[in-house]
């Protein structure tokens, strides 16, 4: 199956305006293949910063680039080396041209050591994500729902062989590449975090239970979160609370990003098994809110919005500081309107209501609130992606 990168078009674009791009996301998400297929007219540097061999290659960063500085240098898996972003600000600036350099990476820029500080200015980062519906073209979404997107994954033969190769990605991970990435924890006890994370998937967190439970301090557990947020595993969305004066939820939720990972941990070993499991609720909105920030990436900011009151919405899409969408997610065929869902649109002055369930064909369900298919609805329609 030749899949299309989403991304591929703004990678392109911005080797056309910035030095340096950095792709990031988790590992094995497709970053060097994709690269690797990328056609550029220059000669194109490849060097992997896991093998010791290329490691050694630089061992004169300046040297060594500087006979390669009219070709596109590709530094994969550069959080191995992340002395050498001083290095690389050097270079441009001796040579400030457009596509120089592609960074890959297994974490956000946070992770990567002075990075941010380093290339300001002459960096652009993209995030790859695993699959979208798009870059399928909508082809089986239960299959991307259940298997997630990871594309060995994804495109596995079987059922079986996806999930064994989720189980061994989630092991290595932790024992590992979390160790890699600078965090020296017992794989163990990540291992029972992960899985209490998976176990909560979608609810408020709560790092004083989370503590406890692992024995731990609450900073520690903070930190295990925000660790894992930049490695792309877990989301944490932040509450919404612009200029509403209610009592409000302040706590973020939290999901293990991509689905299939979460349908591991919880040991669902099936579609038919996750129907009938009591986290479909949890996956479903989760699955969604992933396909929607994956494709409409930066043309929002994402909140969710909950009141004491009993207020609450999915997922909230902000732009110049004003709700353009407030997004309530059904795993149903009939969705239904709750009054909480009605009083957060008021709440947040929402533009306009999205109600995404299981449905085939979208239909307005109120004057301002339409209900949507995941398949050709947000992802597809003009008015989201204007």
């Amino acid at each position: 199956m030749d899949i299309v990168r989403f991304v591929l078009p703004q990678l392109i674009d911005y080797l056309d305006v910035f030095p340096a791009v950095g792709l990031i996301g988790p590992r094995q998400v497709g970053k060097t293949t994709l690269v690797k297929a990328l056609s550029v007219q220059k000669e194109v540097l490849y060097l992997d910063l896991e093998k010791a061999s290329d490691r050694a290659r630089l061992y004169d960063t300046e040297l060594f680039l500087k006979v390669y500085e009219n070709s596109l240098v590709v530094l994969d898996e550069v959080q191995m080396m992340p002395e050498l972003f001083q290095e690389l600000r050097s270079l441009i600036d001796e040579k400030r041209v457009p596509g120089r350099f592609i960074l890959l990476g297994s974490a956000s820029p946070e992770l990567i050591r002075k990075s941010s500080d380093s290339l300001a200015g002459r960096i652009g980062y993209l995030e790859l994500t695993p699959f979208n519906l798009i870059e399928i073209e909508n082809s089986n979404l239960n299959n991307l729902w259940f298997r997630g997107g990871f594309p060995l994954s994804y495109l596995a033969k079987s059922d079986r062989v996806s999930r064994l190769w989720r189980e061994n990605f989630v092991r290595t991970y932790l024992e590992r590449d979390l160790a890699i990435l600078g965090l020296n924890v017992d794989f163990r006890l990540m291992e029972r975090f992960l899985m209490m994370v998976a176990n909560a998937q979608g609810n408020l967190w709560n790092a004083e239970s989370f503590a406890r439970a692992l024995g731990v301090t609450r900073p520690t557990i903070n930190k295990y979160l925000h660790f894992l947020e930049g490695a792309f595993l877990l989301r944490a969305l932040q509450p919404y609370h612009n200029n509403v004066k209610k009592r409000l939820v302040k706590s973020p939720k939290v999901y293990i990003r991509d689905t299939g990972l979460l349908h591991s941990l919880v040991q669902v070993d099936s579609e038919e098994g996750l129907q009938g499991n009591l986290i479909v609720g949890a996956s479903w909105e989760s699955f969604v809110i992933e396909q929607i920030i994956s494709v409409l990436g930066n043309s929002f900011q994402y909140f969710f919005y909950r009141t004491h009151q009993g207020a609450e919405c999915d997922l909230i899409l902000v732009r110049n500081s004003k709700v353009e969408y407030a997004v309530e997610i059904k795993n149903t065929l009939s969705p239904k309107i709750s009054k909480g869902f009605r009083i957060s649109m008021e709440d947040t002055m929402a533009k306009k209501g999205v109600v995404i369930s299981r449905v085939e064909k979208g239909y307005p369900i109120a004057p301002d609130i339409e209900v949507q298919s995941l398949k050709y609805g947000p992802l597809h329609g003009d008015e989201l992606v204007e």
